[in-house]
């Protein structure tokens, strides 16, 4: 067994899943199946990311707005595509105050659509272009297969819309929001990820083209981390959004979505964790620094805990998020497993004989064992934590893209793919058709996950055939088990 009776990965990564989760105090089942309640530590962390989006949000120029939760099905039913691929896990209320309503309402699944309605309310020129709004919401869809964070029936997000004057301003647009994903991911959730255009099967229902982000769990199997959506003209036309261009012509415009879930959560356990529980990156922690204080002896006591409190206003001082863990009747060693289950990156130890000789011992969560200890100055804290923490951050990060770039394989053939997939991602040249990538699913259960950016510099190439089915590609395909 692992830490306190963690699954170990290796036997059952589910398991491991589920056990970090609940013991490292993140989330909890709700009373009706599927829903979760997010604890204190889970929604702090979610605060983290939530902030450290919405920062770049607004840097771009987006606002921030708030849409009604129940949406006329009428809404829902006006553009085709987009129906018929909510239509399963749609939830409707048909009653309210007593009384059956004339129409059902929809608990919102996504909002393009009362959104879209707004937007052909507030434009009318393109003078009021573009119009970037952001919204921080809960969406509700009927999930019959729910796991903590990675899917429930409803969970909290932001989606952003946004709308424009031609099509290549919304284009720019859907692929500034896949760059701001991807230097999230990157620089505060320390997961490295490929940013990739999603095959016609997967993209989202109503768009023209749906690009994500992928990242790699410790599994070897893939999240799709954040997505960003070219609608083109589908919902404008399906909502009459138009404007008066500078040549007064009626136009309709452009429009985008794009958004991220408390999925990013699962993604952190998943891309960092190990047997110990959670590895949390510094700038996402809600805790970067647990002060556990020991002593044996009462007189002891008041000169380990006056040190401690100095240390702790200092650091907090200096934009270090602290917690001291002061509880009585528990042995450190406890705490130590107790702090090292919910991620801390950092551990700072001070009992009698560090106060006597002005040192503290500091243990990194992302080095096990003595290598990850050191004895410092008290008066050098403030300086060296932060730095500390930056060193932790960055390791977090290098060593998950060593361990993806580990397991990107190139495959000459399906029957090469079939051998990848059980232990990684497979890059094949791809036509991307369904029943290429339905075969793919049923034989393999691997998914294609997209045509990378950095590796499709040019779409059809001449010549290149799938890897599969021998027909013409149009790039080179990621495949890979996914959650």
């Amino acid at each position: 067994m692992g830490s306190q009776g963690v699954t170990p990965q290796s036997q059952d990564f589910s398991r491991w899943y589920t056990d970090v989760v609940r013991m490292a105090d993140l989330a909890d089942y709700a009373p009706v199946r599927g829903c979760m309640i997010i604890k204190p530590y889970g929604y702090e962390l979610w605060e983290n990311i939530r902030d450290a989006l919405d920062r770049r949000f607004k840097a771009t120029g987006h606002k921030n707005a708030y849409f009604p939760l129940l949406i006329p099905m009428s809404f829902i039913q006006r553009e085709a595509e987009h129906v018929e691929g909510f239509a399963p896990e749609l939830a409707v209320v048909t009653h309210g105050g007593g009384k059956e309503l004339e129409e059902p309402l929809v608990v919102r699944p996504t909002s393009e659509t009362v959104i879209g309605y707004a937007f052909s309310q507030w434009i009318s020129s393109y003078r009021d272009l573009p119009l970037l709004i952001n919204q921080w919401a809960n969406v509700v869809r009927w999930e019959l297969r729910p796991r903590l964070f990675l899917r429930t029936l409803e969970f909290l997000w932001q989606e952003g819309h946004t709308a424009h004057a031609t099509a290549e301003e919304a284009q720019a647009e859907t692929m500034r929001m896949l760059e701001i994903y991807a230097d999230f991911a990157e620089n505060e959730a320390a997961i490295p990820v490929i940013k990739g255009r999603k095959s016609e099967q997967e993209k989202f229902a109503g768009a023209e083209e749906t690009y994500a982000i992928e990242a790699m769990m410790r599994n070897k199997w893939a999240l799709q981390s954040g997505t960003s959506h070219f609608l083109g003209q589908n919902f404008a036309k399906a909502f009459d959004i138009k404007f008066l261009d500078e040549q007064n012509e009626l136009r309709y415009a452009w429009t985008t979505s794009w958004g991220v879930s408390t999925r990013m959560i699962g993604g952190i356990i998943m891309a960092h964790g190990d047997e110990k529980g959670l590895r949390l990156p510094p700038r996402l922690a809600p805790i970067q620094v647990v002060i556990v204080p020991i002593w044996k002896r009462d007189e002891e006591r008041t000169a380990v805990l006056d040190t401690v409190g100095r240390i702790k206003d200092e650091l907090v001082a200096a934009g270090v998020r602290v917690h001291v863990d002061d509880r009585v009747g528990i042995t450190p060693g406890f705490k130590f497993n107790d702090w090292e289950m919910r991620g801390v990156p950092l551990r700072m130890e001070v009992g009698p004989r560090d106060v006597a000789a002005g040192t503290v011992v500091l243990a990194r969560r992302d080095i096990p064992g003595r290598d990850g200890k050191s004895s410092v100055q008290q008066q050098e804290l403030t300086a060296a934590v932060p730095r500390l923490l930056e060193e932790i951050q960055e390791n977090l990060l290098s060593q998950a893209k060593e361990f993806r770039d580990s397991n990107l394989h190139e495959a000459k053939d399906y029957e090469e793919l079939k051998a990848i997939v059980k232990e990684g991602w497979a890059l094949i040249p791809h036509c991307g058709e369904a029943e290429c990538e339905a075969r793919i699913k049923e034989e393999t259960k691997a998914t294609s996950r997209c045509f990378p950016l950095e590796l499709n510099q040019e779409w059809n190439p001449k010549g290149l055939r799938c890897a599969v089915c021998g027909k013409p590609a149009q790039g080179y395909a990621y495949f890979a088990r996914a959650y």
